[in-house]
């Protein structure tokens, strides 16, 4: 607990391994990512930070030890929230939150103790990355993917407007210099 806890107040998270490509605009990133595993949930409700909150705890207990083998597995970044959203904006969306698997349990993670913990196989994939600071909220995560949706419109680039990633690097504890994106993904057949 106190490994995971330095960690999250320190840094020092492993990451899961991309490539980066050159962009049209330098107000976002290109990148590739590998095919890796990742723990999920999913939750499902109209309030985002409640949603995240809810599956950042699930997947928390998970790598502390709340698995079939008891085995802690180390924290990583970013933390990833793909929000696949509702009819409406009364409507219930829904929330995957996941953690990118440590190098070492990429080929057995430790089996989760409850139904709502699965494993996410994730095909290498291509996203359009927009960076932004402070504390992450449902507020200017909402702006931020507006931001990029018009950046990419501009540069005249090919991608999903639904489902987008939320994403986030730091720990609660970090009070400066954090750093958060939301992503796109890229359609494929073009860049």
């Amino acid at each position: 607990m106190l490994r995971a806890m330095g960690k999250m107040v320190f840094g020092g998270f492993e990451n899961p391994k991309y490539t980066a490509h050159k962009s049209k605009g330098d107000d976002y990133e290109v990148r590739t990512y590998q095919t890796t595993q990742w723990v999920s949930t999913t939750v499902s409700g109209t309030e985002q930070d409640e949603a995240l909150s809810t599956g950042f705890r699930r997947l928390f207990k998970y790598i502390q030890g709340n698995n079939e083998k008891q085995v802690k597995v180390d924290m990583t970044s970013p933390v990833t929230c793909l929000i696949n959203p509702g009819e409406g904006p009364t409507c219930e969306s829904s929330f995957t939150v996941s953690f990118y698997l440590p190098e070492e349990h990429q080929a057995e993670p430790p089996k989760p103790s409850i139904s709502e913990i699965f494993f996410e196989n994730r095909k290498e994939f291509t996203v359009f990355v927009r960076t932004f600071g402070g504390f992450a909220n449902g507020q200017n995560t909402s702006e931020e993917l507006l931001k990029l949706v018009e950046s990419l419109k501009r540069d005249g680039m090919r991608f999903k407007e639904a489902p987008y990633y939320r994403v986030g690097y730091d720990s609660p504890f970090k009070l400066v210099n954090r750093r958060n994106e939301v992503w796109l993904i890229q359609e494929e057949g073009k860049e």
